[in-house]
Parts: structure tokens; sequence; C-alpha cells
């Protein structure tokens, strides 16, 4: 007799009582197999990579698609599905169309570039504290301070005026919603193109210094390619670095004496942000492949058509390679190995920036506010669960 194959894991999975730990269903499915059966919410089969090196794997193999449009390409929801394939950045499309985009910016986020920009961030980061601090307490270190300084940075790089955030920031929460509907990404999709269009068309008239007038003026690019350039680099980077800065804050503020070892020496601050990086890992839902032809993933074979989701928040806590107490948050361990900005030529393109951003943060943080803590338990803390982009809602702080 044979054994009949285990249930396939129903994704995405329910958190458990820790918000910065995997769902118990990755963790234990990544302790099991490296490669595990698993289906979408709508029933549709996938699988699900939770190993290092099958994530790497995966992520570096070309026969593995990141174009959404490949058949078994695996979403979590109509919503998303809509958002990748309506009009896909070069996130969603393969080489050589990726690389080809993908040129066009990479200069602009390039080590170099970035550095030159560390004394404007700075400014930045310290208006919005100082604006933050004279609100009065408690505040909310969300809206008041992790969320306008990307925001602040990436409109400052693209053109785009600042005075239209609080609408961009909310066309961007509904496409990062893994629960928006299909109407609802729609109508969010179709404003924010449709307003970065009208601002390229405008910058064709009157140019400036910034990434969206060179775009413009470039003649094999149409409008609408235009503005899906720079509805990528104005989504991921605003997002996802206000999101890693608020969970950063809390996670540091449940840890006083490593938080006490950072502001004792700030020299250290880079290595902790790295670790933080891989701890938070705040891609939860995990990047998402399809399979162009057959091929064996940790003893699994993965056919044709088949989808794939990489789990980046297991793969960043195994033993092996981040040590046995990798469930832990350590600062000071060497975890520059992680996979939080993915890898192979899809890795996150702002990862320079990012990183910049979240090392002068924290320390400006830790050197002007010492006192700072929460305002309420950490049990009222609300996370962002359904996002794509892992954080918290709001975090009520005081000093």
């Amino acid at each position: 007799m044979t054994s009949a194959p285990p249930a396939p894991l129903i994704l995405p999975a329910p958190y458990g009582a820790c918000p910065f730990t995997p769902p118990s269903a990755y963790t234990e499915a990544a302790g099991q197999a490296v490669v595990t059966r698993s289906a979408l919410p709508d029933g549709s089969p996938c699988w699900l990579v939770t190993g290092y090196q099958e994530v790497r794997s995966v992520l570096s193999d070309a026969r593995f698609s990141a174009d959404a449009r490949t058949p078994g390409f695996p979403f979590l929801s109509p919503g998303q599905r809509e958002l990748a394939t309506a009009r896909p950045s070069f996130l969603r499309m393969d080489d050589p169309e990726h690389a080809r985009l993908r040129r066009m910016v990479t200069k602009d986020f390039l080590v170099r570039r970035v550095e030159e920009l560390r004394p404007g961030i700075q400014r930045i980061i310290d208006e919005r504290l100082d604006a933050m601090l004279a609100g009065g307490q408690p505040a909310d270190l969300v809206a008041d301070f992790a969320l306008p300084i990307p925001s602040l940075v990436i409109c400052l790089m693209l053109g785009v005026p600042y005075a239209d955030h609080d609408r961009f920031q909310s066309l961007s929460r509904t496409l990062l919603d893994n629960t928006a509907s299909h109407d609802e990404v729609t109508s969010a999709h179709s404003e924010l193109t449709t307003f970065l269009e009208r601002l390229a068309a405008r910058r064709i008239r009157e140019p400036g210094d910034d990434i969206l007038s060179r775009l413009a003026a470039r003649p094999d690019l149409t409008p609408q390619q235009v503005a899906s350039l720079g509805f990528l680099l104005l989504v991921t980077g605003h997002e996802s670095t206000a999101n890693m800065t608020a969970i950063s804050v809390c996670a540091l503020l449940r840890e006083p004496e490593q938080t006490a070892r950072l502001r004792a020496d700030p020299a250290l601050v880079p290595g902790a942000v790295e670790e933080l990086l891989r701890y938070l890992t705040i891609i939860h839902l995990g990047l998402a492949r399809a399979a162009k032809e057959d091929i064996e993933v940790g003893g699994v074979t993965i056919a044709a058509g088949e989808g794939v989701i990489c789990m980046l928040s297991t793969a960043n806590r195994e033993a092996a390679l981040f040590g046995e107490d990798a469930d832990t948050l350590d600062l000071g361990r060497d975890a520059r190995r992680h996979l939080a900005f993915g890898f192979g030529v899809h890795q996150c393109l702002g990862q320079t920036l990012a990183r910049v951003e979240l090392q002068l943060i924290l320390t400006t943080l830790l050197r002007r506010v010492p006192t700072l803590r929460l305002a309420v338990p950490q049990a009222q803390l609300s996370y962002a669960t359904r996002n794509i982009v892992y954080g918290l809602r709001e975090l009520p702080v005081t000093w």
C-alpha cells in the first residue's frame, strides 16, 4: 500500500503569536522539505520553496519566469493578478526587456550616486524628526516620521511634487493590499498611471534634474512606459522603506540592551541594519515565479506551467547559515548573506538607497531621542498582515 500525498499547504498561511516570526505553517514546511506542495486561495496548485539555497536557485534561474503573464504564474488575489498583468513593470518582465528597462534607471541607484544623496537625506530626516518632536506626545512614528522620509526622498529623485503625497500614498496602499478587489486595484492603478503620464508630459516641456525628466526625454520610451517605470519606483521607493523603518524601531524597542549597544557605538548600525533586514524580511508573502520547463529543485520536479513562491522569510532563518539562534534578533550577527532584497537579476534596484536611509534614520533616532518608547502595549499594535509589504499600520511612541 502507498500512503496518500500530504494535503497541500494553503497560502497565505495565518500568522502566529509573534508578529516578527513567519507563519508556523511555513517554518514547519521548511523543517520537513525545502519544496512543498501548496495551493493558492483560488484552489490552483503551486509550490512553496522555503530553503535558502533552493530560493537562490529559483531566483537566479532564467528557466523560472518573473513575467506575470507566464502560464501558471501564482497570484494570491485577483487584485494582484490585475496589478501584475495590466501594464507590467520591468519587475514583472524577463530578460532581455527587463534588462533594457532596468538599465535606464540603474545609475540613479548606484552606490556613488546614493552616497552623494546622504547629506540631503540626513537633512530630510532631521526636519521630519524636528516636526515630530514639536508635534507633542504621543506621536505616530509611521505617519509622522517613517512614511514622509522615503516619500520625500523618492519624490525628489523622481521629480514628483511632494504636495501630491497623500494621494499617491493612498493609492499605493490599495495597490499593495493583498485583499483589494479587482475593481479597487484597477481604479488605483489607472489613477496613479494617469497622474504619472501627465507629469511626464509636463517634464518634457519643463525638464528638471530628475529621473522622470530623463526618462520622458528618451525617444525609445512611450509615455506609457515612462509612467510604468515611474510607477514602480514611486510605489516601491517609499512603501518598503517606510514599513521597514517602523517595524525596525518596534523590534529595537523590544531589545533595550541591544539597542543600548548601538547607541553607544554607532559604527555597529550598518551591521545591525543587515540583521534587521534578515530577521524581519518584510516581503512576507514571498516572491512568485513560474516554471517555463521541467526543472528539479530540492529533489522535486517542478513541471512547466507550475507556479512557485519563494519564501524569503524562512530562507533568512536557516540555521545552517545564520546559526541555531536564527529565530532571534542578534544585532551583532553577520547577516550579510540574507535574501531580504531578493536574489538574481531581479533583486531590489533600490537596496543601496534603502540601506543608507535606514542607517541614517536609526543613527539619528538613537542619538537624538534616547528615551523613545512605545506609547501603548506591544499587544495593541496593528500589523499590515494582508499587505505585500509587511509593516505596522501605526506606531504610537512617546519619549
